[in-house]
C-alpha cells in the first residue's frame, strides 16, 4: 500500500500542498527509496543536514543551487525532483514570482 503523504498546508485547512512541501516530500521519498540516511545525502549535497531535514519537511524553500545540489546527491537531476514535485500537487506546478 503507497505511503500517505501528509502535507501541514492540508491539515490547515489549505486546499493543495505549498510547493516547498511537494519539494520537499520528493526529495524525502527519494532518499527513504534508496535507504539512505539525511547525514549522508547532506554531505554528498554540501548542506548540513539540518537544513536537508527542513526542506524534507516542507519548512525550509531550497534554491535552485541547493534543489540542483541535493537532486544530484540522490543521483537525480534537477528536472526529476521537480517533475515529481508536481505530480504531488493537485493542479499541476506552481510558479511563484519573487
Amino acid at each position: 500500500m503507497p505511503e500517505v503523504i501528509r502535507f501541514p498546508s492540508r491539515q490547515a485547512g489549505l486546499v493543495e500542498p505549498l510547493w516547498r512541501e511537494a519539494v520537499g516530500n520528493a526529495v524525502r521519498q527519494e532518499r527513504l527509496d534508496r535507504g539512505e540516511r539525511i547525514s549522508d545525502v547532506a554531505g554528498r549535497a554540501g548542506i548540513a543536514p539540518q537544513y536537508l531535514s527542513e526542506i524534507e519537511r516542507g519548512r525550509k524553500d531550497p534554491s535552485s543551487e541547493v534543489l540542483s545540489a541535493v537532486a544530484g546527491a540522490l543521483g537525480l537531476g534537477a528536472g526529476e525532483v521537480t517533475r515529481r514535485a508536481a505530480a504531488q500537487m493537485d493542479r499541476g506546478p506552481v510558479c511563484l514570482a519573487a
